[in-house]
């Protein structure tokens, strides 16, 4: 029992942090590998080694897997590259305790977990392919955030091609830098920095922004396809148009609170206000001039709203707006604010308090592992479904020997009835999930079939211009129709055959 206390009082080294965070970052990943479910476009990158990043602006992304497979292309090495790249995120995560606590317990570590334990996370870690990358993205952020040097022309350069590296490895991740400056705003007050480097702090940050900004602009943003880069109509309404964005994202983070997991964050959120009061208390007694404490203040209490918008952040702007969990890397930063503001107030009362701070992090954890159970049903499902479909398409002549067969695209939320319970639950798993089609046309080719294509490009004629025939094969799931040479897959509305209690 003694050595448990020492434990977790003790300043703790740079070794033992490390590890300490490795250990951290594989348990909340251990279910997605476990799951091994390719995620979305993990089904065409595995089929053709496909590349296809350098158009969303993500150059570095393909070079990455061409360093990493020593090839041209991406071949399937999962889970290799997550792998890597959370031994990367846990170092990163051990330079950033040290850089809020020079002599960190472990009690400090659990403060800045939520850069890795953010649920909305879970669905970028869901793309085997994507994942690393988006970590990487990560890390190079928080490294910039930290780096230090004296020379002056070094402390510019280095942050600034930090930040580039991570706009060409994922773009959102740029709102993750912006936050973590908002958080430095915060720090320099607790540390009760003076007026000159509190200013000159901030400074360098837009700086590093700006320049890393220009970087990206000039290596991988060329490559980037026009319409992924369109804002919002400036001359209909763009206002409107931010508000309905805003809610949209607000509906999805909302599912996150549900049960239980409603008073944990609100208990959380009742100690980050403790701690804003405490940091007020001492912004109030800095030695500077009234105005001087009042704009500090004033800056500190922004850092609030601005990390709420960041939350989604630059995506909010884009007429192609994504509300996928994807893009809300900006909220990890927001939990890091709460828990940063928590310690603040835990540790003024005792030392050993801010342990409390590892609930929400077990809550977190908890629903990661209802999310790789959910991905390990889904999986399940679908080879199920492709299974039957390969199994029909392959028995039959017709069909084997068709020129090619149109799968329709067919959307529903009734798919998956195995995970009904946890969905009711905890909603926000289905959000997380994202899938709401039963098979797609690259799970076919892995068990022989090759004549199945998507029918993106039809438009949905199989769905709408075919039902009026008479289908050449049909069961629970689905209706095959053969015109000639060619068929067509119609996808059924899709009905539980089981009772679910909810």
């Amino acid at each position: 029992m003694g050595r448990f206390k020492r434990l977790v009082s003790e300043e703790l080294g740079g070794r033992q942090v490390w590890l300490f965070f490795l250990l951290a970052l594989l348990v909340y990943v251990l279910p997605l590998i476990l799951a091994d479910y390719p995620y979305i476009d993990d089904n065409w990158r595995s089929l053709s080694a496909g590349m296809a990043w350098a158009e969303q602006g993500r150059l570095f992304t393909e070079l990455f897997y061409n360093l990493l497979t020593f090839s041209s292309g991406a071949p399937y090495i999962f889970p290799l590259p997550l792998l890597i790249a959370t031994l990367a995120m846990a170092a990163a995560l051990t330079r950033l305790t040290f850089h809020y606590y020079p002599q960190p317990t472990l009690a400090c570590c659990l403060v800045v977990l939520p850069l890795w334990y953010n649920p909305f996370f879970l669905q970028n870690l869901s793309y085997q392919y994507d994942a690393p990358a988006m970590t990487l993205s990560l890390v190079a952020v928080i490294y910039a955030i930290t780096f230090r040097h004296p020379s002056r022309i070094v402390q510019w350069l280095v942050p600034s091609f930090l930040i580039a590296l991570a706009l060409g490895l994922y773009q959102v991740s740029f709102n993750v830098f912006l936050g973590l400056c908002c958080l430095e705003a915060l720090k320099g007050a607790n540390d009760k920095l003076a007026w000159p480097q509190w200013c000159g702090l901030l400074g360098w940050k837009l700086a590093q922004a700006i320049l890393g900004c220009l970087i990206y602009a000039v290596s991988a943003y060329p490559f980037i396809q026009y319409n992924r880069t369109s804002l919002l109509n400036w001359s209909a309404e763009p206002l409107l148009q931010l508000h309905i964005n805003i809610g949209r994202v607000l509906e999805k983070v909302v599912l996150l609170f549900h049960g239980g997991l409603t008073w944990v964050f609100a208990g959380l959120l009742l100690c980050a206000v403790a701690g804003a009061i405490r940091l007020g208390f001492k912004v109030a007694a800095r030695q500077d001039s009234p105005g001087k404490n009042l704009l500090i203040g004033l800056v500190c209490v922004l850092t609030v709203p601005a990390l709420t918008l960041l939350v989604s952040g630059m995506a909010l702007f884009f007429r192609d707006f994504n509300e996928g969990a994807r893009t809300l890397m900006g909220f990890a930063v927001l939990l890091l604010l709460l828990f940063y503001l928590s310690h603040l107030a835990l540790a003024h009362i005792h030392e050993r308090l801010p342990l409390l701070l590892v609930i929400p992090l077990l809550a977190m954890l908890s629903l990661s592992y209802a999310y790789g159970r959910v991905q390990t049903v889904q999986k399940v499902f679908a080879a199920s479904a492709a299974s039957s479909m390969a199994y029909d398409i392959a028995s039959r002549k017709e069909l084997r020997e068709a020129k090619r067969i149109y799968l329709s695209v067919t959307y529903s939320d009734r798919w998956l009835v195995g995970a009904a319970g946890s969905f009711k639950q905890m909603p926000v798993l289905h959000y997380l999930l994202n899938i709401d089609f039963l098979v797609l046309a690259e799970n076919l080719p892995k068990l022989g079939i090759t004549n199945v294509v998507s029918e993106r490009d039809r438009r949905n004629a199989t769905r709408v211009g075919y039902q009026g025939y008479p289908p050449f094969l049909e069961n629970q799931y689905y209706r095959i129709y053969l015109l000639g040479d060619y068929g067509f897959i119609v996808m059924k509305e899709p009905v539980p055959t089981i009772k679910v209690h909810w």
